[in-house]
Parts: structure tokens; sequence; C-alpha cells
């Protein structure tokens, strides 16, 4: 077998489904946990300086958003190595369709773990909804102070008053209703708008929801794969047992005939 046709049969081995789905679900972890880093860490800044100036007031909340980064710690290692440990399955499963036909046989082990990755699999996508509905909250909660600021710079906008106009983040439940000053109005909502905390994060949220919504889409796609694989090893399994059985039929078969032969060599 020369060179050439070695590296086609190496290419025709790839699961390229399932590399596509490892790529698709490490840029989307890695876009959801590195934005919403940095994305939690302006948001907490900008509550400091402009909503809560009272470290007393915002100390629970200081206290979640760290837990909060250390969870993105974990989802960010988590998925690493779920992510190369669906890569190589995916291997093994492609070299088991490819050698349906030749001596390779699954064990009931192999289809096991097969089947545990597709449940597990099933749950973290679940898992993931649930993150990517929440990721898109803080999107909204900027976004309409987004628009407020833009429907005050807005110069079709009748306002007889700008300072009229404010943004109360108590109500939202991020911060208690008794800090200080818990709101911002007029100018000082501009102001805020105006501020590069404000900027990056609002547009670092809607990157980390992207993320998000990435990562889900990936976790369908291996559930898809997954799944498939799993019923071809079955099959797989089913196909070398009915082959066991017919071999050794024929083998009883054979015998069956030779003693025949073997005693009518001897009457005669």
């Amino acid at each position: 077998m020369g060179c050439f046709e070695c590296c086609i049969k190496c290419l025709g081995g790839v699961p390229y489904a399932s590399l596509v789905a490892t790529i698709l679900c490490f840029c989307g972890v890695a876009l959801f946990c590195g934005c919403g880093h940095v994305a939690l860490t302006g948001t907490l800044t900008i509550l400091e300086n402009h909503f809560s100036k009272i470290s007393a007031d915002h100390a629970m909340l200081t206290d979640i958003v760290q837990l909060m980064q250390y969870v993105i710690y974990g989802i960010a290692s988590f998925f690493f190595l779920y992510g190369i440990i669906l890569l190589a399955e995916g291997f093994y499963t492609t070299s088991a369709v490819k050698e349906l036909h030749s001596e390779f046989k699954t064990t009931v082990c192999g289809r096991c773990i097969s089947g545990m990755f597709v449940f597990l699999t099933y749950i973290l996508g679940i898992a993931w909804l649930g993150v990517f509905g929440f990721s898109a909250v803080p999107v909204f909660l900027f976004y309409n102070m987004w628009s407020t600021c833009a429907a005050m710079r807005s110069p079709t906008a009748n306002l007889t008053s700008i300072d009229s106009i404010c943004v109360d983040v108590r109500q939202y439940g991020i911060i208690p209703w008794n800090a200080t000053p818990g709101k911002a109005c007029g100018s000082t909502l501009s102001d805020i708008c105006n501020t590069s905390e404000f900027y990056l994060s609002y547009h670092l949220y809607i990157v980390a929801c992207a993320g998000a919504g990435a990562t889900v889409i990936a976790l369908i796609h291996y559930l898809m794969i997954l799944s498939a694989n799993w019923a071809y090893l079955k099959d797989a399994s089913h196909l070398h047992a009915y082959q066991d059985i017919k071999m050794k039929e024929e083998r009883e078969l054979q015998d069956i005939q030779s003693r025949s032969k073997e005693c009518l060599n001897s009457y005669s």
C-alpha cells in the first residue's frame, strides 16, 4: 500500500461530524466563558461606581459574581475534557462502523459507554438550554438601559426634562432596596451609557449569549451523532452474533457430513 492509499484510508476513518461538533462546542464554550467572565467584572464595576456606592449593600452580589466566575472556570475545564472524550468516542465508533464486515467486534462495555454518553449529552443539552435562557437576561437589562439612553439622545424625542427619565436597577433584584443611590437619572444615566465598561459589558453579554446558543447547537449535533453511532454498534453486534451462529452451524454440518462419509467408507 502506497503513501497516497494510506492517507486516503486514514482520512476515511476521521469522524468529520464529531470533529465539526467538537470545534463548535469549543468555540461556543470559549465565547461564553471568556466573554461572560469579563462582562461580569464590568457589570460589578458599573454597580459599584454608579448604583451602589456602599460596599455592604452589594456584598452578596459580589460573592455571587465571584462564585459564577469560578463556575465558569469549571465549565471551561469540563467541556474541554468532555469534547476530547466525545471526539475519541467518535473515532472509536467510526472505526467500528468501517469494520462491520471484518473481524472487528464490538463489546458490551463499548455499547454501554456509548449509551451513557447519549444520556449524559442529553442532560447537558437541557442544562445548556437553561444557561442560554439565563444568559439572555443581562442582555435584556443592558438593552433596556441602552435604549433609554438612545431615547434621551434622539433629536425627535419630545422630552421636557431628561432628569425625569431614570433606570432603577433595584427593581430587578440585583441590589437591595436600601442601596444608595440605586438608580440613575438624566445626564448621570447618559454618562453611564457612554462609559467603556457599559459598552464593553453590553456587547460581551451578547457574544456570551451567542456562545451559549452555539454550545446548545453543538450538543444537539453530538446527540444525533452519538445516537446514530450507538444504533450502528448495536446493529454490528447483532450482525456479528448472526455470523458466529452461522459459522458454528456450518462447522457442525461439515462435521456431520464428514462423519457420514466415514461411516459409508467403513461399511463399504
